[in-house]
């Protein structure tokens, strides 16, 4: 049967045959699995593709093979900093491996996963990494059903039996919180989201208290605030807590987004930064070593995360096989800035007086 040249005038796979004087199943080949292909053949039909401006037909492809090129990542949100480095890394380390990203996210609305993960299984996805472990038990069914590789990303647990790809939250906040006491503070109030269905911030919160019950530091519920990744928000209960008169000597945030809105709340009330008001925060976004002063923080890899996810999951769809063990744990640093003052003696017993600490 002839093969029609492409519609509109676009070069296809006969026009990047004739070119360079090879058959057309063997420019397949090139595209479908080059390895069998001796590179002199190779290099001259890529460099005829390239002239020729020759897209290859992902698509038609896959109705002849069960892989279709293209891998699903659900994320919370796009709306701030918080995964734009996991997005990039996955990004860049798929094209690696000659693979395309579909991106959706769900607002930290878990009952829109279901929807979001249909439609990328409707597109013949080949497979997906979703972050944490809290998820809709429709969307999980779906994956399950189809048999569809999965990697969890973001955190990190060791007794998991599908792979994940993350940091140990709950040690990252037990960490960060274990250096605000080493420096004095005991009179400390938390800003953390909604836990319900995000074990990111349910292990960052867990480990925070933990570190401190094991201190000796007990707090009282107005020092637990609830506040979403916003800094708009996260400003407007800083400054609550600003205006009273019980005002903390110190601010463990949930992650980087709440403590920026914390540094801005600050900024508005007139009280230095840490001289009056210590602040730590959870993440190391790009923009937290350059604030004034540099914000105290845990450096969560997100594109080491990215990196090793993107390779067990290709190695998942190509093998089948999944890491031994299947928890791939990604070590976090502590980054040591200016925004957690040292308390003197006095200061730290007079919370205690207060009734804060033990």
């Amino acid at each position: 049967m002839k093969r029609r040249k492409s519609r509109k005038g676009a070069p296809g796979i006969v026009e990047v045959a004739a070119r360079a004087g090879v058959s057309i199943a063997t420019v397949s080949r090139v595209f479908s699995q080059p390895s069998l292909v001796r590179p002199p053949t190779r290099q001259r039909i890529e460099k005829a593709a390239a002239e020729l401006g020759y897209i290859r037909n992902r698509a038609a492809g896959s109705l002849h093979n069960r892989f279709s090129g293209t891998v699903g990542l659900v994320v919370p949100t796009i709306d701030n900093a918080i995964f734009s480095e996991l997005i990039q890394a996955f990004s860049s380390r798929l094209r690696d491996h000659d693979r395309t990203l579909l991106i959706a996210a769900h607002g930290y609305d878990l009952k829109l996963e279901a929807a979001i993960v249909r439609s990328l299984l409707e597109r013949r996805i080949d497979g997906i990494a979703l972050v944490g472990f809290d998820h809709d038990p429709v969307s999980m069914n779906m994956l399950q059903q189809r048999d569809i590789p999965l990697v969890h990303v973001w955190n990190y647990r060791v007794d998991l039996d599908t792979p994940c790809v993350g940091a140990d939250n709950q040690a990252a906040a037990w960490t960060i919180a274990d250096y605000v006491v080493e420096q004095g503070h005991r009179d400390i109030a938390l800003l953390f989201p909604d836990v319900t269905s995000n074990d990111r911030a349910r292990d960052r919160r867990d480990g925070v208290l933990q570190r401190l019950a094991a201190a000796g530091v007990r707090l009282p519920p107005r020092r637990i605030i609830d506040c979403p990744y916003d800094v708009g928000e996260a400003r407007r209960l800083v400054s609550g807590l600003l205006e009273s008169e019980a005002r903390p000597t110190a601010l463990i945030c949930g992650n980087d987004i709440i403590a920026h809105g914390a540094y801005f709340a600050c900024q508005v009330h007139g009280v230095p930064v840490p001289e009056c008001l210590s602040i730590a925060g959870i993440g190391d976004f790009g923009s937290s070593a350059h604030l004034h002063p540099g914000l105290t923080t845990v450096r969560m890899p997100a594109r080491q995360i990215g990196n090793v996810a993107v390779d067990t999951l290709i190695n998942l769809i190509d093998t089948g096989e999944a890491p031994n063990p299947a928890g791939q744990k990604i070590e976090f640093e502590l980054r040591v800035r200016q925004s957690v003052a040292r308390l003197s003696p006095d200061a730290s017993g007079q919370a205690d007086r207060d009734g804060v600490g033990a």
